[in-house]
């Protein structure tokens, strides 16, 4: 029976499609307050970011340098010349988070951690909907200004590396992801509404190239001035 994740993907371009696609790179923008609150302003903001599809594998460059990059796994991330051996890496990552408050401050590598798991959730996304383990449920419709959205309950195996093991998304009537509730674990479980946008087909997959970011208040409305982060992405390129 055709699911509503089968139309998700189909307007993604399609399970045959992502199958083979190896990676996605672009060039990005990092924005929003989270850089600063976290004291790592400066070191991803501008650059490029690559996310191996069908693996659980991102890398950034530059990174705390212009010849260095991240490479990041969820059982390990580190900080690597572009042409040599790594400098630095901190293997079982998640646990280096314990007790941390939205206030606490970040190494790089716990950056590299972030921004590596982030952006493969988001550039892998629909087909690591269908990874086995991934659990979806349909919840109640969502009525956002004049549009109203499907919601999606979706569920994470301890396998993801993600920002909470439960998350909410909001397709559209095409069959689009235009919204992502979560928690950030990793920062204090602070609530975030995240908006998508400005998607883009490149070489038969469809990209979103905007994401807003925005702290989600008890009603489960995004707070407008509270922007935590903002990506956007140009050049995209699938390999």
């Amino acid at each position: 029976m055709h699911t509503l994740i089968d139309d998700i993907v189909d307007a993604y371009g399609g399970a045959q499609r992502w199958a083979d696609v190896t990676a996605i790179c672009a060039c990005k923008h990092f924005g929003g307050a989270i850089w600063g609150l976290k004291h790592v302003a400066g070191i991803v903001e501008d650059g490029e970011v690559t996310v191996w599809v069908q693996r659980q594998h991102t890398s950034l460059r530059p990174f705390t340098g212009d010849d260095l990059r991240s490479d990041y796994t969820p059982d390990r991330v580190a900080i690597e010349r572009i042409d040599g051996p790594t400098l630095e890496s901190l293997d079982g990552p998640r646990s280096s988070f314990d007790g941390h408050t939205l206030e606490t401050p970040w190494s790089a590598l716990q950056l590299a951690y972030f921004t590596g798991y982030a952006m493969w959730t988001y550039l892998a996304e629909p087909i690591n909907l269908t990874v086995p383990g991934v659990v979806i449920e349909q919840g109640t419709d969502w009525v956002e200004g004049h549009q109203v959205w499907r919601r999606l309950h979706v569920t994470y195996p301890d396998s993801f590396a993600t920002h909470s093991p439960h998350q909410v998304l909001y397709v559209d009537d095409e069959g689009l992801i235009r919204r992502r509730d979560y928690q950030v674990d990793i920062a204090g479980g602070s609530p975030a509404a995240h908006y998508v946008s400005d998607f883009e087909r490149v070489d038969g997959i469809v990209i979103p190239a905007r994401r807003m970011i925005y702290v989600r208040d008890e009603h489960n409305n995004p707070i407008p001035d509270q922007l935590v982060v903002s990506i956007e992405l140009t050049d995209i390129r699938v390999v």
